[in-house]
């Protein structure tokens, strides 16, 4: 896993959003870009997540801010969860966790005496 720092560049990626259109992060060049990782759509933790995000949006699209959810799931997952909360913003499908490993979010947690992989609460 690779970490990322200030100043590093962003790491590259196209992922497809809950519609099946693909996201290609150097298609939002001059906009800033609110990035965040979570492990499962429609858990607890990354629903509240989520709907926080979806009660800024304005105000983050009113500063030029795009909103970017990631996760592993599939895109028919990710439409279910923004149907349900009424996201709104794209949710991208990182199935093979390519941009978290890419953007160092992937690896080893451990949950009540259970170690797996996933994305970690870090936050890039």
């Amino acid at each position: 896993m690779t970490e990322l720092k200030t100043g590093d560049p962003a790491p590259s990626f196209t992922l497809a959003r809950q519609d099946g259109t693909d996201v290609t992060l150097s298609d939002l060049a001059g906009w800033k870009v609110l990035l965040y990782f979570y492990p499962k759509a429609d858990t607890p933790g990354c629903t509240k997540q989520s709907c926080a995000v979806r009660d800024a949006r304005a105000l983050l699209e009113g500063r030029g801010v795009v909103p970017l959810g990631v996760s592993p799931d599939t895109p028919g997952k990710q439409t279910r969860f923004d149907e349900k909360y009424e996201l709104g913003f794209p949710l991208l499908a990182d199935v093979d966790h390519a941009v978290a490993d890419a953007y160092g979010v992937w690896g080893e947690k451990k949950y009540m005496g259970k170690t797996y992989m996933g994305s970690s609460g870090r936050r890039s």
